[in-house]
């Protein structure tokens, strides 16, 4: 068996390397200045206020309008992206159980209140969802369990 012999000298592997690098720097540059900021526009911020008004009024906990903004921008985010979509649904569903893992997890009654912030999302940011979501939400068993 014979073993090729290494023909490139020193010099040439640093050649190589140095332009290797300087092509993944700019890359990366480039990379950085168009990767999409969340920019706090003016509709994103008028809509953050309406969303923080309503949770005020219905006394849930409200995050702070950078929060808001930063994951709803001006069109809702994911919240607003299928809220009807059987994996959205289901996934909503999933968190609706008693808490146990495995075979013992069974669906449960949920307070009224539960999804009451996701509605006024849908209402505020994407309300040509809204009577869809509004539908399935009527469909759940829910009560006031929480003493609300």
């Amino acid at each position: 068996m014979t073993t090729a012999e290494e023909t490139w000298n020193r010099r040439d592997r640093m050649i190589i390397y140095g332009i290797v690098a300087f092509i993944i720097v700019i890359l990366t540059v480039i990379a950085l200045l168009l990767f999409p900021y969340v920019s706090s526009s003016r509709e994103a911020e008028d809509k953050a206020d309406q969303l923080i008004a309503a949770l005020d009024e219905a006394g849930a906990h409200t995050p702070s309008r950078d929060q808001i903004i930063g994951v709803l921008g001006e069109d809702g985010g994911a919240i607003c992206a299928n809220p009807n979509a059987p994996l959205t649904r289901a996934t909503l569903l999933s968190q609706m159980v008693n808490g146990a893992g495995g075979p013992g997890t069974r669906p449960v009654v949920v307070d009224e209140r539960v999804v009451q912030g996701e509605l006024l999302i849908i209402e505020i940011y994407c309300p040509d969802k809204l009577p869809e979501f509004q539908q399935f939400v009527d469909d759940l068993a829910t009560s006031d369990v929480a003493g609300g």
